[in-house]
């Protein structure tokens, strides 16, 4: 008797001091398992599972390590029937933040692919480090089983290179690797084939200017599901305004504050990455406070939305002149997702080039995938859930099945 094949993938997001991880059934879609371990390598570490089918389970205490934290998480799945010995796991399919020029597709994990990681390391010091724990870790406790790394730049390696290169000496800039990257490439891939789906169409046949706003935040356009711009650089510095993140900046500003502000150069990094954006502006990097502060009158709150709305107005029509017909702006993450006056703000003035949203539908909660715009709107206006892990899952399993 042939047994069934394998069908589960478990996706996992390691962090340098977390480690986030969902376990999909890609027959049914359905979330078997969703858990999180933080604070790993402290005495306060926490462990919160969550069962497809139970009541969130929440344990404390010391994690040493990525090793203690993935085995602390083999044992939450194990108590619920889904061990990582289960016959039904197909492969663990692992978030890698910086793939380079070199991943453009989700890759089976072996010793030259980690090596390539390693090296891409000053391309994203905080980031493949923690992801390369988690591999490692991974491979260590499953060694037969396949690991598939899938990379947040790879859906942005489709730009041209009038779009990715920047305009600098170019030995320069291919002696140090310096060229537009982009990020959020998993949730830009999800949310435009989504967005498609949402239109009925192909998404061949459809273009797409993806507004993924979370804390950290980005735009890109998206040509017949190929992505042929995007906000975010060589890091996420650059683009739009972000919660700690400044975005665009003219890069002189670096020079000013390092000759006349007498700032060591990672303190303009601190500044830039972790003291600019929303909290910058404001003191906050919460859209929902600062929304209430706006509300109720505080100058401070009002001019950061401004700047803001202002920096997303400034992206949708660069990327509306970059693909020549837009088929749909749709909104996602967390800000994207929940904030209307964001949304309202966004495309506000914009009604020549086919962009309005309807006041009723934009206010309304859901959950779900929705169109916003007026009925027989030139331009659809979306907000689409993102759904980053779901999209590692399908990627993984997509290289691994049958």
């Amino acid at each position: 008797m042939t047994a069934a094949p394998a069908h589960r993938v478990l996706v996992l997001n390691s962090g340098s001091s977390s480690l986030k991880y969902q376990l999909i059934d890609m027959e049914s879609a359905a979330r078997l398992a969703v858990g999180l371990v933080e604070r790993i390598g402290e005495r306060t570490s926490r462990l919160v599972h969550t069962p497809g089918s139970g009541e969130k389970r929440e344990r404390t205490g010391p994690v040493a390590d990525h090793d203690a934290a993935l085995k602390a998480v083999a044992r939450e799945l194990a108590a619920d029937g889904l061990g990582l010995d289960s016959p039904q796991l197909a492969a663990i399919g692992h978030r890698v933040v910086h793939g380079g020029r070199h991943f453009t597709e989700p890759t089976v994990i072996d010793d030259a692919v980690l090596g390539e990681i390693e090296r891409l390391i000053p391309l994203a010091p905080l980031h493949n480090p923690a992801n390369l724990l988690g591999i490692r870790t991974a491979m260590a406790l499953r060694p037969d089983l396949p690991q598939i790394a899938v990379f947040d730049t790879a859906f942005h390696t489709t730009m041209p290179e009038s779009a990715a290169r920047y305009a600098i000496d170019v030995e320069t800039a291919d002696a140090h690797r310096i060229r537009r990257y982009g990020f959020h490439g998993t949730s830009h891939a999800y949310v435009s084939r989504a967005t498609a789906g949402l239109l009925g169409k192909d998404p061949a046949e459809v273009n797409v200017i993806v507004l993924h706003l979370g804390n950290g935040a980005s735009a890109s356009a998206v040509e017949g599901g190929r992505c042929v711009d995007t906000s975010m650089g060589l890091t996420p510095l650059e683009g739009l305004v972000m919660g700690t993140r400044s975005g665009d900046v003219d890069p002189a500003v670096v020079f000013h504050l390092a000759r006349v502000g007498k700032m060591p150069v990672d303190e303009i990094d601190v500044l830039l990455n972790r003291r600019s954006g929303l909290i910058g502006l404001c003191g906050d990097n919460d859209m929902r406070e600062i929304r209430r502060r706006r509300e109720a009158g505080d100058e401070r709150a009002k001019l950061a939305f401004d700047i803001y709305v202002h920096r997303l107005r400034k992206y949708i029509g660069a990327y509306y002149a970059v693909l020549g017909r837009v088929d749909a702006v749709v909104f996602t993450a967390g800000v994207g997702e929940n904030e209307s006056v964001v949304r309202e703000a966004a495309v506000a003035g914009l009604e020549g080039l086919g962009l309005a949203v309807d006041a009723e539908l934009n206010a309304a909660r859901s959950s779900g995938a929705r169109l916003v715009s007026p009925a027989g709107a030139r331009v659809a206006v979306a907000v689409v859930p993102t759904d980053e892990e779901m999209e590692i899952a399908r990627q993984t399993y997509a290289l691994v099945s049958p």
